[in-house]
């Protein structure tokens, strides 16, 4: 039985939830996106993001968790119980990989396996602690026809886990910069830094056994092979990864760039990423045209490092001014860059995260989960979450 209107000459006050979602409607409203086919292209980039993230475009959040779950796939394959005779290794096969792993239904397949490989050796002894090679992600693209006519283009990604191995961690630790040792023909010109990358990331991109290449070689290869395969069609690379695995992801990006001579689409979405280089490092991708996104948790420390002291895009003036601290920390090969675009979330935002240790803050899961949240800067996560809950609550019959 339907209730009678009310008649009467006033209004009741509006309750705190209402005045949550008046507010929240009035602030934390997002556009309705057009095709992902026909914006593709703005979602990786191609404009530098301007417009989408603040407030976030549903299009590109859509997007942005699609390129995590890739990611959530390549912690799930990997194999990380050190009593294991397969540790380090990936745990299924190449067929049946992303379903496997809980990614149904992606239309991609995986067409290569990666390996990180550490200059660090460690004694025989140290048995699996001391393992120098690990599967740290996977190729795949896309090839359900109806995907790709929803996507706009053919996609390769590539999917890059971030640190699990002793090695790794390791190499974490090697945190001073150094030359990167490719891509100097797309240097800046009159400049006068090198373009240099963290000792550590670039060992591990770069290191090979006589049993496993470097990840460097099998990224060369393989994109190569894939990107003279789809030539002929709308195509681009995405290279999305966590921690460890969105330095990797910037690296391999201002590599490919630099190696493979197409007029390649190329953009990388990252989670959680630690610093990975020096201005000139980043004018140099800049100048390639790699459009990089990177997705930053204010409160997950990982963010903050390395580095004493950070260049930003504004500090030109401030290095005129030849502050001691920051010539020493130069000349000591400590000086990072902020690279890329961010989104920027924050772990204090959200009702459902009950703890805020650097853990918590740091894991990928934290992550897609801010980003699902995200409106605007303007608009809380917990008024959208407030808002969804008032507006799917049934009618009164």
């Amino acid at each position: 039985m339907k209730t009678a209107p009310r008649t009467s000459g006033y209004t009741l006050a509006p309750t705190k939830l209402e005045r949550v979602v008046n507010d929240s409607k009035e602030g934390c409203h997002t556009r309705s996106s057009s095709p992902l086919s026909k914006r593709w292209k703005e979602y990786h980039g191609s404009k530098d993001w301007e417009g989408l993230l603040d407030p976030l475009d549903d299009g590109l959040r859509n997007e942005i968790v699609r390129y995590g779950r890739f990611i959530e796939a390549a912690y799930q394959c990997f194999d990380s119980d050190l009593s294991s005779p397969s540790y380090a290794t990936c745990r299924y096969a190449r067929n049946s990989m992303l379903e496997r792993a809980g990614v149904y239904g992606s239309g991609y397949r995986v067409t290569k396996n990666l390996h990180a490989t550490s200059s660090i050796s460690m004694p025989g002894w140290t048995g699996n602690i001391g393992v120098r090679s690990s599967w740290i992600g996977y190729v795949a693209v896309c090839e359900d026809e109806n995907e790709i006519s929803r996507l706009g283009r053919r996609d390769i990604v590539i999917s890059l886990r971030g640190t699990a191995t002793c090695t790794e961690w390791l190499e974490n630790l090697r945190a001073t910069l150094t030359s990167c040792p490719f891509g100097n023909a797309n240097e800046v010109k009159g400049q006068t830094d090198n373009s240099m990358v963290e000792t550590g990331v670039l060992s591990l991109y770069t290191s090979s056994t006589s049993e496993s290449p470097s990840l460097q070689q099998s990224l060369r290869q393989e994109i190569l092979r894939l990107v003279q395969k789809y030539n002929n069609e709308p195509l681009s690379v995405t290279i999305t990864g966590h921690s460890l695995g969105a330095s990797l992801a910037i690296l391999a990006a201002y590599d490919l760039k630099t190696a493979i001579k197409h007029d390649l689409h190329l953009s990388v979405i990252s989670f959680g990423g630690p610093r990975v280089g020096n201005r000139s490092f980043r004018q140099n991708l800049e100048r390639q045209g790699t459009k990089i996104l990177r997705i930053v948790n204010s409160d997950d420390l990982i963010t903050k490092v390395p580095g004493f002291f950070v260049e930003d895009h504004n500090d030109v003036s401030q290095e005129k001014k030849g502050h001691w601290l920051q010539k020493h920390v130069r000349d000591n090969q400590w000086v990072y860059a902020n690279i890329g675009h961010e989104l920027r979330l924050s772990s204090r935002a959200s009702l459902k995260l009950n703890s805020m240790n650097v853990a918590t803050c740091h894991d990928l899961k934290t992550y897609l989960h801010l980003v699902n949240g995200f409106v605007s800067s303007t608009c809380p996560a917990s008024a959208r979450m407030m808002l969804e809950k008032a507006t799917t609550v049934a009618p009164t019959q």
